[in-house]
């Protein structure tokens, strides 16, 4: 089949799409089947003894040790309710470096001496699992030959039965790690840094007076994405293999009009929203926003927040769901952060708080922020996190993928600033001058229209440039990409705190131990923060190139792409706070380093080969073939004696030469030998291939533009972008 056959099938293919079959009952009730499939606590008060069931409860409400006699109880009602539910196996559920979900399915049936068998499963299996760790990346923590990991029950995250079309599965949340106890996944460094998180925060409650019950952080996800049907996405080898495409001209209509965003949102992919928010109700998983996003073919979904170790967890589970709902529906998911060029790319705001369940949530400000002290000294502890360990957040989000996003117009900077609104920027303004005294109030909207009623307008805009905004009752960290886990930010957010809470807890303790009045103990500290730690407060726009310069003289970070990042997190200041709240040790920290530098090498690496064997195989012989019809064409006009219009000869021969030159250049820098240093590797990566990588597409690119539609193999960015 020719190139141009495949591109139109793919469009008749889509024109002549069936919807599947309706899923779900339309009269059914979300709330009847919302955590149908999650052995939650309603399950566990019913199935379990008592006294089992207080034993968990405190484990999950309040941190306290997981009593191991009780879990024989506990696998033994787990197992009856999966296999109520349909469950053959059940597996542990892990998170490796990957940034991907793992699992290994064992069958509950043991086979007895008599032929026939029983279904079993233990305590022992409930808590501890052991995989084979040999292939996970590491960066260095175990030799290729060593294989053993562990598995361990996270009784905070609930279990839940899987269904699949082919089995269901009951599936076990765990943490991951070697024989020497360290962190090869992203769970264990999420359960550390929050139980860090906490204790500091506790702290300081109890210096106002409170007995605090257990202090969590929450993470509220805001999921983009992309959707296009199955049949472009199979005709592209760089959307298969890359998640991106490498190639494409810009379409005519783009995103100019916004008209894509918050508009309509088309049948085909209404009904996908619905099969994926069905399957989501009844993990347990509260999806409750769903939307157009700016760039065509470009969605988001937001969940409610959840304690960060369970978001994280639902997140992956999420991402899962919506690759699989995707494909029934004859449409792939898109969650690279940058799928097409010259329209937006994807993010995972991730909307963080912290609180518990006798304070709420601590970053409340109320009515009267200049009042509530409480709430001042949990909004300067972030001040001060962001801006001492700003690097480090930049780190949490460094991929190869995400460069592509990060610090264009869609975006956050590079530059890692905080948002506090008019309302905070003035009060914490106040108090660097001595004392905050009023707040600005909440107002009233006059849109001048009889019928409409009063619309109460908050004293403060928000700031879509910001990376780290406060959003009234929450911190908004918008530089996360689409395709990580919420994982890696949130220790890093959990970590930080920790130190900036533990700051202000030692503080205000040396003060009142020493006879400082308490509430001016409180005013001393918080206008200590705001001295050292104001630079990092810009409510401005963060896009514009005059930021750039204002940054740079506050003293603020640039580190514009993954290899300006990483090095971050092997500073002697990084590894000393980790190691301090015991987070990660220094060999974890190096890992972690190591394995985002091979991250990016083998993804610019996949990018740059098939970059050189979609331009060497498919799009040169296209450009070839319509230069060759091109010249046949003029000379038999010239023997006709006809004058022929030489100007299209001549217009594509240019751009072939230089995609035969970008094509040479991108061989020669594949061909150099990889430097043993991973960073210098990195470097020259960043350096040398991406920019031969941007040579084959410039010429490419123009090349679509020239050739005749027939001719051009492709699938366009006019093609995926708007049929669906």
């Amino acid at each position: 089949m020719s190139a141009n056959n495949v591109r139109l099938q793919a469009i008749t293919s889509v024109e002549a799409y069936t919807p599947p079959p309706i899923s779900f009952d339309p009269g059914e009730e979300p709330g009847e089947i919302f955590g149908q499939n999650v052995f939650s606590l309603a399950v566990m008060q019913k199935r379990l003894p008592k006294a089992v069931y207080k034993s968990v409860l405190a484990t999950i409400e309040h941190s306290a040790p997981l009593d191991p006699d009780m879990a024989d109880a506990v696998a033994s009602a787990m197992k009856d309710w999966a296999l109520e539910k349909g469950a053959t196996h059940y597996a542990h559920v892990f998170y490796p470096l990957t940034g991907l979900t793992a699992e290994k399915h064992d069958s509950f049936l043991d086979p007895v001496g008599d032929g026939s068998a029983f279904a079993s499963f233990s305590g022992r299996t409930l808590i501890q699992g052991e995989p084979d760790a040999s292939s996970f990346p590491n960066g260095g923590l175990r030799n290729t030959f060593e294989a053993r990991g562990y598995t361990g029950w996270d009784v905070m995250s609930p279990a839940y039965v899987l269904e699949n079309p082919n089995g269901n599965t009951l599936c076990i949340p765990t943490v991951f790690v070697s024989m020497t106890g360290e962190a090869l996944d992203h769970k264990t460094p999420v359960l550390r840094s929050q139980q860090a998180m906490a204790a500091h925060a506790e702290r300081i409650l109890r210096l106002f007076g409170h007995d605090p019950a257990r202090v969590v952080s929450y993470c509220g996800p805001e999921q983009e994405y992309f959707l296009i049907d199955s049949h472009f996405f199979l005709a592209r080898p760089d959307l298969l293999n890359a998640g991106r495409t490498l190639f494409g001209a810009k379409p005519p209509k783009g995103q100019e009009f916004d008209d894509h965003y918050f508009g309509a949102i088309p049948e085909r992919v209404l009904g996908f929203m619905m099969d994926t928010e069905r399957e989501l109700f009844k993990l347990g998983i509260p999806a409750k926003t769903r939307h157009n996003e700016v760039a065509p073919g470009q969605f988001e979904i937001a969940p409610m927040f959840e304690r960060a170790n369970v978001a994280s967890d639902h997140q992956q589970l999420l991402m899962t769901t919506f690759k699989s709902i995707a494909k029934k529906h004859g449409m792939e998911c898109l969650f690279h952060e940058k799928p097409f060029a010259g329209v937006n790319g994807s993010g995972k705001h991730v909307n963080f708080s912290l609180g518990n369940t006798s304070e709420g949530n601590l970053l409340l400000p109320g009515d009267t922020p200049h009042d509530n002290a409480q709430f001042l000294v949990f909004c300067a502890a972030v001040i001060r996190a962001v801006h001492k360990y700003g690097g480090l957040l930049r780190a949490s989000v460094a991929s190869a993928s995400n460069d592509h996003r990060l610090g264009a117009n869609e975006a956050p900077p590079a530059i890692i600033s905080i948002f506090l609104g008019d309302q905070l920027a003035d009060v914490f303004d106040q108090i660097a001058k001595g004392g905050a005294t009023r707040s600005k109030e909440k107002g009233t909207l006059i849109i001048g229209v009889d019928t409409l009623p009063d619309l109460t307008k908050d004293p403060g805009d928000r700031n879509r440039t910001s990376p780290f905004a406060f959003t009234g009752n929450r911190f908004e960290f918008r530089a996360p990409g689409s395709l990580q886990t919420v994982a890696g930010p949130m220790v890093m957010i959990n970590t930080i705190m920790a130190e900036a809470l533990d700051h202000c807890a030692t503080v205000l303790e040396t003060a009142v131990e020493e006879g400082t009045d308490f509430n001016e103990a409180v005013q001393d500290l918080l206008t200590s923060i705001v001295s050292d730690h104001g630079a990092v407060i810009f409510n401005g726009n963060g896009y514009s190139d005059e930021w750039q310069i204002e940054a740079e003289q506050r003293g603020l970070k640039n580190l514009r792409t993954t290899v300006d990042a990483l090095p971050e997190l092997i500073t002697p200041e990084a590894i000393e706070l980790f190691s301090k709240y015991s987070v990660f040790n220094e060999r974890e920290m190096h890992s972690r380093y190591e394995i985002g530098l091979e991250h990016y090498l083998l993804t610019v690496g996949v990018e740059a080969n098939l970059t050189l064997e979609i331009a060497t195989t498919t799009v040169l012989p296209a450009a070839l073939r319509y230069q060759t019809e091109l010249a046949a064409n003029v000379a038999a006009l010239k023997a006709a004696g006809v004058d022929a219009d030489l100007s299209t000869l001549v217009s594509v021969s240019a751009p072939i030469a230089a995609l035969r030159a970008g094509i040479a250049s991108l061989s020669a820098a594949l061909a150099h030998d990889h430097d043993e240093d991973p960073l210098r590797a990195a470097t020259s990566a960043r350096d040398e291939v991406l920019p031969a990588m941007a040579s084959v597409r410039e010429a490419a690119d123009t090349l679509e533009t020239l050739i005749a539609d027939d001719l051009w193999p492709l699938p366009t960015y006019q093609e995926m972008l708007y049929i669906l």
